[in-house]
């Protein structure tokens, strides 16, 4: 479920709507800008735009400020020079940490905390991946390091992290015009070509890290009495099936990969670029793991349904980028589906241990939406036979 920022922008919403339309109508010529706004209220978890629109209202200018020592420690670490305003939240904690706006003298920068990163990293690899794929041309906000040259600094308890403010649009949603997955492909096969070496294959994408069963979780969650439980009971089933996608099949060499392209940390710059965020769960993935998982987060509206223009044209940018695909398949979906099944352990976890009216609130609407819109195999072979129908021509072996 898309969350909304500590201090809503109902035009920024607006924007939002307004390119979900022009992938929506990529399907069907006939939505309107009613239909992308409701589709948009539906992955923020409400009812209706107009339920949306009051959620807004209600949580608009209620960004915390953090502690002005806090805001000086960080910028002398980091050598952002003087302080010129509060520092605030940008949204509600996620799994790292929590993001944070700050403003110096020398201008707007993006703090956070990444205390429970996956897997575990000092920061240095990763942002060398970040400023190797800057200078490849991948438009990002430039990750600043400290004055000693770390990436990462201890601060009152926990890891931070600090970015340049880049100017940009609200994050995207899906389904997304062919347009813009094109540059996504172009995007992915550019990082794919650095061919930075990984020791491994990130356990997050690989492996099912929680030990229990699905039905042992939804026997759990249902002695708590939450809301969302029988939704878990229903989701049980085709848990159960995404399990299996790649269940014994060869694993291709990994590289360092983004792990997390996204809609959620894909913005339009200037000129329409992609700003590419969200670089913090960087890991060793093969290259079709991290092309297949693009196709079902980009080209797979909420309810289900494929964008096929957007499948076509993701593979074609990777393609033009790259020269060839990698060997996709089904099993290709591996790295989605495990990270899709950890990521719903993960939440559910976290939403039995909501405290407070508005946390357990947000947890029941979070998960209500993430058991009711799952994907299936079925989904991920539909979205695959799309794409690789994109193209006659191309090889037999690409189109597999």
């Amino acid at each position: 479920m898309k969350t909304l920022p500590d201090n809503p922008d109902l035009g920024h919403l607006r924007r939002q709507a307004k390119d979900l339309l022009a992938g929506l109508r990529d399907t069907d010529r006939r939505v309107t800008l009613a239909g992308a706004q409701a589709s948009l209220a539906e992955q923020y978890g409400f009812r209706t735009w107009a339920d949306l629109k009051a959620e807004v209202d209600r949580r608009r200018g209620r960004a915390e400020i953090a502690d002005p020592a806090l805001a000086r420690q960080l910028a002398a670490r980091f050598g952002l020079d003087e302080v010129t305003g509060p520092m605030r939240s940008v949204a509600r904690p996620d799994e790292m940490g929590r993001r944070w706006s700050l403003e110096t003298d020398r201008g707007r920068w993006a703090p956070r905390t990444v205390d429970d990163v996956f897997p575990v990293t000092d920061g240095e690899a990763n942002t060398l991946f970040q400023e190797a794929a800057a200078r490849a041309g991948v438009a990002l906000p430039a990750p600043v390091r400290s004055r000693s040259g770390a990436s990462i600094e201890s601060i009152e308890g926990n890891r931070w992290r600090v970015y340049e403010w880049r100017h940009s649009g609200p994050p995207l949603a899906a389904p997304v015009s062919a347009s813009i997955t094109h540059a996504v492909g172009d995007t992915l096969a550019l990082l794919h070509g650095l061919r930075l070496p990984a020791n491994e294959i990130c356990p997050w994408s690989s492996v099912r890290l929680g030990t229990a069963s699905w039905a042992e979780l939804a026997d759990t969650v249902a002695a708590k009495g939450v809301g969302w439980a029988p939704a878990l009971a229903a989701a049980v089933p085709l848990l159960s099936e995404l399990e299996k996608v790649g269940e014994g099949s060869a694993v291709p060499e990994p590289v360092l990969c983004h792990n997390n392209v996204t809609p959620g940390n894909v913005r339009l710059g200037m000129g329409g670029c992609l700003i590419l965020t969200g670089w913090e769960h960087a890991a060793g993935l093969p290259p079709a793991w991290e092309l297949c998982n693009a196709l079902a987060a980009w080209a797979v509206d909420p309810r289900g349904g494929i964008n096929v223009a957007a499948a076509r044209a993701l593979v074609d940018g990777y393609r033009a980028r790259a020269g060839s695909l990698p060997s996709l398949s089904v099993d290709s979906f591996r790295g989605a589906a495990t990270g899709l099944l950890n990521y719903v352990a993960g939440q559910a976890d976290v939403a039995l241990a909501a405290q407070g009216e508005q946390d357990q609130r947000y947890a029941d609407r979070n998960m209500r939406h993430l058991l009711t819109h799952l994907p299936s195999p079925t989904t991920y072979q539909q979205v695959l036979d799309a794409a690789l129908t994109a193209d006659e021509t191309a090889p037999a072996a690409a189109r597999r």
